[in-house]
């Protein structure tokens, strides 16, 4: 097969080929026979190698081909301006690092930006690694583009069943960002990269959120990819010598260290490495609108809270709620101030039924999309719209079914839900990841203003965690600054 010329497109490389493949079949006539019997017949102008002749006509079919899924993406895909200039520089940033953060924002078309620089880059075999909520989608995507290389899309947990298939040439990582537990990498993060050690991959991550709680959550990200810039380090520990403000803590008695006062220099070293990309950059105008609604919760609900609060413990006939450390009475509460608990045993169940009757009732004529954060928020809402709840995204999108539940962690990410009216919050989560990304969920190019509600219990613990989220956007908004750029 002929290479691909640096830039050439697949157009350029088959017009290419075709005319080396019309001088190498150039034919010239000749005289044969004598006489009355002469004839003029057509012989090859050039004696030419049959091995290469092969090679170029092989070369001008494959190309062709390459060429023809082009103009079929063309019909279904038309990228903005803004994503063809990021496929551009995405290419070569990766040809020089064989590494690039895609930083952007929800909803400005990270994963078609990451399959157009994948077709740039001239492989075969790709693997897309994303959550389980979000493979439909991309396959949509996938669909739609008619790459030229071959791409497995999986889930996180499932990579194990496909990461020996066959040799890896780029691997695209959905939402990098949850590989960046510290000072320890998760077991995701050490899977990944298994494989980059294994076939030294081009690797492309995807984030919105690149770094949503500390700066901290960078190291493992990247620390198998053999350019990253904190390679000099052996370890997380040895990275924070350098990076980190480490602290000293107590924490029941005990004395830790904490390492997630990382310096913003962890953001300059990335920047050779990384795009970043806003909405408002790429033309959004919609805004996100934020209300909280008071709801007063069952007197009895606010007693077993004050009990637990005092003494603990609370004893029933058949069950314990339990809270004899800080952390365990703290989820506790917040299960509580949303009317469900789950007992010592491991049972749980729903207690007050107050939010959920809420919710219904204030937003009984619109679509609504809601979040919950504990399983059995999940079951209160369905005892109380029972079959008007979905928890499928198909069945919400194509009928006219209501309300649509999602986990908050499960659903805040690879998903849309640009048909609802409103976002709905249940409950609350202690993630900045939860926080920033499923309250993007509804955000369209179209869409001028989202609607994002918290159902808050009245004197509840919902305001405190809400605060202590929201102060962490910094970690989020300084990808996105205009320095880094």
């Amino acid at each position: 097969m002929i290479q691909r010329n640096l830039y050439y497109s697949n157009e350029q490389m088959w017009k290419q080929c075709e005319l080396l493949k019309s001088v190498v079949l150039a034919t010239k006539q000749v005289s044969v026979g004598k006489g009355k019997s002469v004839k003029i017949v057509e012989v090859p102008k050039y004696k030419n190698d049959g091995g290469v002749v092969e090679e170029i006509v092989k070369s001008c079919e494959y190309y062709k081909s390459l060429h023809e899924k082009d103009m079929e993406r063309n019909k279904n895909i038309q990228f903005r301006d803004y994503q063809l200039e990021m496929i551009g520089k995405g290419r070569k940033i990766l040809e020089q690092h064989r590494f690039l953060y895609l930083a952007m924002e929800v909803r400005t078309g990270k994963t078609l930006t990451s399959l157009g620089i994948a077709e740039k880059m001239d492989v075969k075999n790709v693997l897309f690694l994303t959550k389980k909520k979000a493979i439909s989608s991309i396959e949509h995507d996938m669909k739609l583009f008619c790459p030229s290389y071959d791409m497995v899309i999986t889930n996180y947990e499932s990579m194990h069943l496909v990461m020996h298939d066959r040799r890896w040439d780029l691997i695209v990582c959905d939402e990098a960002h949850s590989m960046g537990a510290f000072p320890k990498p998760s077991e995701r993060a050490r899977n990944v990269a298994d494989i980059i050690k294994k076939y030294r991959p081009y690797v492309i991550f995807l984030s919105g959120t690149p770094t949503p709680e500390s700066y901290s959550q960078m190291y493992h990200q990247v620390y198998a990819i053999p350019n990253n810039p904190f390679k000099e380090f052996t370890n997380f520990y040895r990275f924070c010598d350098k990076y980190v403000k480490v602290k000293e803590k107590r924490f029941n008695g005990l004395t830790i260290k904490d390492y997630s006062d990382a310096y913003d220099t962890v953001l300059d070293a990335m920047k050779p490495y990384t795009l970043s990309y806003t909405q408002k950059e790429a033309g959004f105008t919609s805004q996100i609108e934020e209300e909280i609604l008071e709801v007063e919760m069952k007197p009895s609900t606010y007693s077993l809270i004050a009990k637990l609060k005092k003494d603990l413990v609370v004893e029933g006939k058949t069950e314990v709620i339990l809270g004899d450390s800080a952390v365990k009475l703290m989820m506790k509460v917040h299960q509580l101030y949303s009317g469900t608990i789950k007992f010592e045993s491991g049972n749980s169940m729903v207690l007050d039924l107050s939010k959920a009757e809420f919710i219904r009732s204030q937003f009984a004529t619109a679509k609504i999309g809601v979040f919950y954060k504990f399983k059995e928020e999940l079951n209160a809402l369905q005892q109380v719209y029972g079959d008007d709840l979905t928890t499928d995204l198909e069945v919400f999108n194509t009928t006219d079914c209501k309300a649509i539940a999602l986990q908050i962690v499960s659903g805040r990410e690879g998903i849309s839900l640009r048909n609802a009216d409103y976002l709905v919050y249940y409950n609350i989560d202690f993630s900045a990841t939860s926080y920033w990304q499923s309250k993007d969920r509804m955000t369209t190019m179209e869409r001028l203003c989202n609607k994002v509600y918290w159902i808050f219990a009245k004197d509840g613990i919902e305001y405190d965690i809400y605060k202590a989220v929201t102060k962490k956007k910094d970690f989020t908004v300084s990808h996105f600054k205009k320095t880094l750029l």
